[in-house]
């Protein structure tokens, strides 16, 4: 290929290369694991630039592991089906029938697609849940609510929800060596057999920390975690998340996605990140540039490590 050494666009790619090269170097062998979900899953073109920038990583030497969600769809597939969602704390109530119709999506419908995605841009990718070969044991999720009136705590029965209780990383590792790029389905099985749907950005957490990863990223709908004036915070630590959770500047569905990069954090992964998955090539930018392209959660401080 040849061209002019001096067009302003050449160079720039030139220099992006030589920008991302340190990161290239410290982080080949090492692990990241991506949380894919929100409304990126049903945009074409940005599953697209997902998928590419999956095979990127694994062609530079880094070994991706995905962990993909699917609420917006179960729901759609409850709706179609004529059953009715219930929701407590943002989490959906799972009866027989409603755990039917969540593994049917998540380890058919979208892991599948997920999968092909991966493969049209060049990877090899491996669709499994956490059934398979049992790698992903789980118990049932336990949740209290206070009533308003009475002031008094419950416990609230979800059901078939699940988080993870034990994570065999002997799988993931294996399929990993091979070559492959394991696609994962938040689904989990009890120690009497049973299926638990669990909630992605907690599956992907657990995995994250099972495999003492480099990375983990929980690809959002928004910019990341944003301060009082909606400028968004590039670092933070889990004292300063505690600090600004009391504040009230951290609310909301941010809470639970904060919790997880935490508990990731102190289970010895390297680093979490909160960014936009809306945006093309969202996690390349964060990782391969200085600039950076959405919160980064460390276990402490910048610059007390």
């Amino acid at each position: 290929m040849t061209g002019n050494a001096h067009d302003p666009a050449m160079l720039a790619k030139a220099e992006t290369l030589t920008e991302a090269l340190p990161y290239l170097q410290r982080y080949a062998g090492k692990t990241f694991v991506v949380k894919y979900g929100g409304h990126a899953m049903g945009d074409a073109d940005l599953a697209r630039n997902f998928a590419e920038d999956i095979v990127l990583l694994k062609a530079v030497g880094i070994n991706p592991v995905v962990v993909h969600g699917g609420g917006p769809q179960i729901g759609a597939m409850l709706k179609r089906v004529g059953v009715e969602s219930k929701f407590v704390d943002g989490l959906r109530v799972t009866d027989k029938e409603t755990a039917e119709v969540a593994e049917m999506v998540l380890s058919g419908a979208i892991n599948k697609e997920l999968v092909q995605w991966i493969t049209t841009a060049g990877g090899q990718a491996i669709g499994i849940s956490g059934k398979d070969g049992g790698f992903v044991k789980a118990r049932k999720l336990r949740r209290t609510a206070r009533d308003p009136d009475s002031n008094i705590e419950r416990i609230v029965d979800l059901g078939f929800v699940g988080e993870p209780s034990e994570v065999d990383c002997s799988v993931l590792e294996n399929l990993s060596a091979s070559g492959m790029i394991p696609v994962i389905a938040p689904i989990g099985v009890g120690p009497d057999g049973q299926t638990y749907n669990i909630n992605a950005d907690t599956m992907a957490g657990a995995v994250a920390g099972a495999l003492k990863a480099a990375r983990l990223f929980l690809l959002t709908d928004v910019a990341g975690v944003l301060d009082k004036d909606g400028h968004m915070i590039s670092d933070l630590d889990p004292a300063r998340i505690e600090q600004l959770q009391s504040e009230g500047t951290i609310s909301g569905g941010m809470i639970p996605k904060l919790e997880t990069c935490v508990k990731a954090v102190k289970q010895r992964v390297d680093a979490a990140v909160i960014l936009d998955g809306r945006v093309p090539h969202a996690m390349l930018l964060e990782f391969f540039t200085e600039r950076g392209a959405g919160t980064l959660v460390r276990r402490v401080a910048q610059g007390e490590e």
